[in-house]
């Protein structure tokens, strides 16, 4: 990928499909319809609800959390008063839930959220860990991609708490595209990317750059041997 591809200032490696419908990386897209195809024979309809994100889409959410203008959640999913914190307690919160802009997997379109459209939830945004752990509304398919996803090119990079981003069951990953991507990434893009970007707590941001970068970026779970070999 370009560093405009890598950082979301670019869709030129994007796809917009149909059915399902979501916009992702060109090489994604017949192995996700393979996999919900896989999925569909096991009774679990397998929707992505979220998919590539470019940098503006990530800048308004980033802003938006750190003005108090969306939900701000702590680290066990509580919401905050965003406008009580202070300028570095807010950028702590966020990278908890929400990705630096420049930084997010999901500006490679390798990387998508998805549930369980049978299990009709009464809210299809809402990703909470509960519902994929057991007795949850998506328990069969979080049990589903442990034992699937792989041979279809997709692991879970959040699938554990390594101290950076929380664990997210729901956020899948295309391995064979963002491996590269991953590698691809470097601090000097990112501060590139975020210079006049107009990100707010713009001083926080610059002086924690290294560690957000370490912490939340590299730091993720690896694909499973099979997939690395």
């Amino acid at each position: 990928m370009t560093p405009q591809e890598l950082t979301g200032r670019s869709r030129e490696h994007i796809v917009d499909i149909d059915s399902p419908r979501c916009a992702v990386h060109r090489e994604v897209v017949v192995p996700l319809r393979q996999m919900r195809q896989a999925a569909a024979l096991a009774g679990i309809d397998l929707v992505p609800v979220s998919g590539f994100r470019d940098f503006d889409r990530q800048l308004a959410i980033w802003n938006a959390k750190c003005r108090g203008e969306r939900v701000l959640l702590d680290r066990d999913g509580q919401p905050l008063d965003a406008l009580s914190l202070s300028a570095e307690q807010r950028v702590s919160m966020i990278l908890h839930w929400s990705a630096l802009p420049g930084a997010s997997r999901h500006h490679w379109g390798t990387e998508i959220d998805v549930i369980d459209a049978a299990a009709l939830p009464e809210d299809p945004s809402r990703l909470m860990v509960e519902d994929y752990a057991d007795g949850g509304i998506y328990a069969a398919l979080n049990r589903w991609l442990d034992r699937n996803a792989a041979q279809f090119g997709f692991y879970r990079p959040y699938a554990s708490d390594r101290g950076g981003v929380q664990p997210e069951p729901w956020h899948l990953s295309y391995a064979p595209v963002s491996g590269p991507a991953l590698a691809a990434m470097s601090l000097t893009l990112l501060r590139e990317t975020l210079t006049e970007a107009g990100i707010d707590a713009p001083e926080v941001v610059a002086q924690r750059l290294p560690e957000i970068y370490q912490r939340y970026v590299v730091n993720v779970d690896p694909p499973p041997e099979s997939m690395r070999a």
